[in-house]
């Protein structure tokens, strides 16, 4: 377990930082716990405009910054990323709480509700995915990111794929705010994200999953798609599901408060 002589901060202050065992979480507002989880190619902030929207609808948010991405420290060797989320909500004594992953991000917050369902209050999966183990492929296409941006450098490689993740609607400083999350990743933890999506296939644990789902896709993805979506909420017994107008893959940068309406609706109507 995580001790708490490690927390840093007073998290009693929006926008604060605490520090967990080398794993940084911005925290705002007060509330039912909400623990946001970025994707592969982000850190915290590319959650924190939802997150503040959140937080001023009576929710208490904690962003992390998953191991070696934004001010969390590099990990040496395999990650357990769901494992330390549960370590994280269990340290924090937060009770059940309401994950959100966008993307890679889903893909944690799917395994941690299937590992311990009496530790989650509800399930948000934005513009995810069931894993890159669907098949070798798709699993192959993954790792070969890592020697790319090894080649590339972490710029270039954020010129190159960043364009993807927002829709043609996308005005600029999304746009520049998308480029600039991916271009700030590392390589020590985009290694480790890269080598969890190349091993995971969620397909098994949906149906067996256990707290309410709710599962969101910009119209306009095409990385993950709304196909993918599609089945993530078919395969989710009783999953909610909705389509964003005008939104890409980063949807929860580019539409961020038609996403926090729509999630605060979904959490309003659960028992």
């Amino acid at each position: 377990m995580l001790p708490t002589t490690d927390i840093a901060s007073d998290t009693s202050n929006p926008g604060s930082r605490i520090s967990l065992r080398g794993v940084s979480l911005e925290v705002r507002g007060n509330g039912d716990p909400v623990f946001l989880m970025h994707g592969i190619g982000g850190n915290a902030s590319s959650c924190g405009a939802l997150a503040h929207l959140l937080s001023k609808s009576g929710y208490r948010t904690f962003c992390w910054d998953a191991p070696g991405y934004g001010e969390s420290a590099d990990p040496h060797g395999p990650v357990d990323h769901p494992g330390l989320v549960l370590q994280i909500l269990a340290t924090l004594g937060l009770g059940p709480a309401h994950l959100i992953g966008t993307s890679w991000g889903g893909v944690i917050a799917t395994q941690a509700a299937a590992q311990a369902p009496e530790a989650v209050r509800s399930l948000v999966l934005a513009d995810s995915t069931r894993g890159s183990a669907v098949s070798a492929d798709a699993a192959e296409r993954m790792l070969a990111r890592v020697a790319e941006l090894v080649d590339l450098g972490p710029a270039a490689f954020a010129d190159r794929r960043a364009p993807r993740l927002v829709s043609p609607s996308a005005d600029a400083s999304q746009a520049a705010a998308v480029r600039s999350g991916m271009a700030a990743v590392r390589l020590a933890g985009y290694s480790a994200a890269a080598a969890m999506m190349a091993a995971s296939d969620t397909t098994d644990l949906l149906p067996s999953l256990q707290v309410p789902s709710f599962v969101l896709v910009g119209e306009d993805d095409v990385v993950t798609g709304v196909d993918e979506a599609r089945i993530l909420a078919e395969s989710i017994t009783n999953a909610s599901f909705e389509i964003i107008p005008g939104a890409g893959h980063a949807a929860v940068q580019e539409k961020p408060a038609a996403i926090a309406s729509s999630i605060v609706e979904f959490w309003k109507g659960l028992s």
